[in-house]
């Protein structure tokens, strides 16, 4: 397995281990983490289902973002990666929910918005939502996308770990 595979295989184990469902909501990745997630044997019984939300109508439509949310803050934006993991939650059997919403390029950055920039919500049930943000190094669109499903899965072990059970390795 490559290092995502690893990642991958890991964070499936860590659900596994607290016997909970994992969502995913993405944006900029168009589904490449929950498509990771299930090359994995055995992952049907971690795997609840993934949201690719390309189209802020998708955002809106399949997990309840605000339409004003996005009008006021965009769809990469913190206020939004928070909606798309709560959403992502709310509209699922999974106890964790990795949404993914940025600007992979090669078009669409803007000064206040570089290409590489990219915002991450978490969702573990019982918890509050926490975003985190990346710019990753504008070095194409494949290494923006497949950073982000590295961070994201990466994310969801450090929320899992930060938890009174272990991680299994």
């Amino acid at each position: 397995m490559n290092d995502w595979g690893d990642l991958a295989d890991s964070f499936l184990k860590a659900c596994a281990h607290r016997k909970i469902l994992v969502a995913t909501a993405e944006s900029c990745t168009g589904g490449m983490i929950i498509s990771l997630l299930t090359d994995i044997p055995g992952s049907s019984s971690m795997v609840d289902r993934g949201f690719v939300t390309y189209s802020n109508e998708a955002k809106t439509e399949m997990i309840g973002v605000s339409p004003e949310t996005l009008e006021k803050h965009g769809a990469v934006s913190s206020e939004t990666a928070h909606e798309m993991a709560a959403g992502a939650l709310e509209n699922s059997r999974a106890g964790i929910t990795l949404a993914v919403t940025g600007i992979a390029g090669p078009d669409g950055g803007s000064a206040e918005k570089p290409v590489g920039l990219v915002w991450f919500g978490l969702a573990l049930s019982g918890k509050p939502v926490i975003t985190e943000k990346r710019i990753f190094e504008n070095r194409g669109r494949d290494f923006i996308r497949r950073e982000t499903v590295k961070h994201a899965l990466g994310m969801g072990l450090r929320a899992m770990a930060d938890q009174a059970a272990p991680v299994d390795p």
